[in-house]
């Protein structure tokens, strides 16, 4: 399923502006910027300097009527307390490394583990804690910001020091609104670099309800099985017959309560799809979300090769909008394009099809993914 969507920063020129303000202090007093990126109809995203976080992004439903379709919190202390990394860049390596463990060029790295036995989302403190520098980046179709964090030699058990950035570009055309995200990475050694924002989605606005309604298309015709401690078993199956096929439209909440030992594993959705036509140097559509009762429609495109389907499983009502409004179990739902998990331990997901999760000096590591939201 090829892409026909443009990556925000091309098409129609469109007018827009950056403004930002002090959000907050962290406990380590650090400044907390937000930059409020906003386009001449409305639409518009935020973006905190804490996390490199998406705390809003409100576009237009069917009525034309703006509204926010990601999960953000209200100030700095929620996101300090907050465990499920709201809209955050999370690294230095996306999801989980079985035991923390890895090693690479002979030598055995150790990632301190803050998920049972494994280390999630680069550790017990990722990128996802930090405060980033951030800078207007003008020039585009519309309003961007540049977000740069550097994570030293031996940060979280990780060797070489890396140099990371994502830049947030908002446009919109004929075909919707636009957000990219463009990630780029360089090291001064061999280290393992798998960024992705981790937001949560509804697209009737977080808060107001349930998103096992919406229905979900997922290009890819296999998912990553998974143990009991949600870490790809290795295989690459089928998805033919199961609830993890979402080739078609499908709710998100069709099978959820079926007794899958994969569902019961994970309490949910909890897996990686590996992507039929995305991967290095191949940027197409992933996923394709639609609520009929907004009318909004997102589509994610990409060149990763995988997509973490995470359905809200251990959402409780502790996360507040910052309306108030609690969000529980299976109220939002994440769309993490990726490399396939824990890569760095398996040769078989490092192929020229999925692409090498180790980078290297002398080489830049690059990505992009766009949301596209459209409403009819």
């Amino acid at each position: 399923m090829q892409s026909t969507t443009p990556p925000a920063g091309t098409g129609t020129p469109a007018t827009g502006a950056v403004t930002r303000t002090v959000f907050g202090r962290t406990l380590r007093g650090e400044v907390v910027h937000r930059l409020e990126l906003r386009l001449s109809s409305g639409a518009s995203a935020a973006v905190l300097t804490r996390g490199a976080a998406l705390q809003q992004l409100r576009v237009p439903d069917r009525d034309g009527t703006l509204g926010d379709v990601v999960a953000g919190l209200a100030d700095v202390a929620a996101y300090e307390a907050d465990t499920g990394y709201l809209g955050a860049v999370v690294g230095r390596v996306a999801n989980r490394i079985a035991g923390g463990r890895f090693e690479l060029e002979g030598t055995r790295h150790q990632v301190p583990v803050n998920d049972g036995a494994q280390a999630l989302h680069g550790g017990v403190e990722g990128f996802d804690q930090r405060v980033w520098h951030a800078e207007e980046v003008t020039g585009g179709a519309g309003p961007a910001v540049r977000l740069r964090l550097v994570s030293p030699d031996g940060d979280m058990g990780f060797p070489g020091e890396l140099l990371a950035e994502v830049v947030y570009a908002l446009s919109e055309d004929a075909s919707g609104v636009h957000l990219e995200l463009a990630y780029r990475a360089g090291t001064d050694a061999p280290t393992p670099v798998s960024l992705t924002n981790h937001a949560y989605l509804n697209l009737d606005g977080p808060g107001t309800g349930t998103v096992e309604d919406h229905e979900l298309v997922l290009a890819a015709g296999r998912y990553l099985p998974v143990d009991g401690g949600l870490v790809p078993t290795g295989e690459l199956a089928d998805v033919t017959g199961t609830p993890f096929d979402f080739r078609a439209p499908r709710r998100v909440g069709a099978s959820l309560r079926e007794a899958d030992e994969q569902l019961l594993l994970a309490g949910g959705y909890d897996h990686n799809w590996v992507l039929d036509d995305c991967g290095p140097g191949r940027f197409a559509t992933a996923a394709v979300l639609t609520s009929a009762r907004s009318g909004r429609t997102l589509t994610v495109s990409t060149d990763r090769p995988g997509v973490q389907f995470y359905s809200g499983n251990f959402l409780t009502g502790a996360v507040r909008t910052p309306e108030g409004r609690p969000v529980r179990q299976g109220d939002a739902l994440c769309l993490e394009t990726q490399a396939l998990p824990d890569a760095v331990n398996r040769p078989e997901f490092r192929t020229a099809e999925f692409g090498d999760v180790v980078l290297r000096p002398g080489q830049v590591w690059e990505t992009r993914t766009v949301l596209t939201l459209a409403a009819g």
